[in-house]
């Protein structure tokens, strides 16, 4: 693994448009917040879990982010839907806002986050 990134998790624990893997992300401030990683259409992505309108996790469950059709993420408080792709928020109290993304590679069979400089 490269000095500038961490291992959030394997490969095999992100399954296409299934349960997301939570961890923790660090700001370059040094601000701990929660964040997690899935799988949408073959593509690992990962964001800070706070929703854009009000500062709230978004699963409802540990790890269910996605809504019945496995099309969106939603927030669990206010039912906010977002493209898993980028984030873009496309109904809700926060249309049109976005999450925050963090940058992540998967190689060798594993996802890690790139570590800000």
């Amino acid at each position: 693994m490269a000095d500038d990134a961490s291992l959030i998790c394997n490969s095999s624990d992100l399954e296409d448009g299934g349960r997301g893997v939570r961890f923790q992300w660090t700001s370059q401030s040094g601000v701990l917040w929660p964040a997690f990683a899935l799988r949408y259409q073959g593509v690992v992505v990962a964001y800070i879990n706070r929703c854009a309108h009000v500062s709230v996790e978004l699963d409802w469950i540990d790890g269910e982010f996605f809504d019945r059709d496995k099309r969106y993420l939603v927030c669990s408080t206010h039912g906010a839907l977002y493209r898993p792709e980028d984030g873009f928020c496309i109904e809700g109290p926060c249309q049109g806002k976005r999450l925050e993304s963090i940058t992540v590679t998967e190689a060798a069979g594993q996802v890690l986050m790139v570590k800000e400089i």
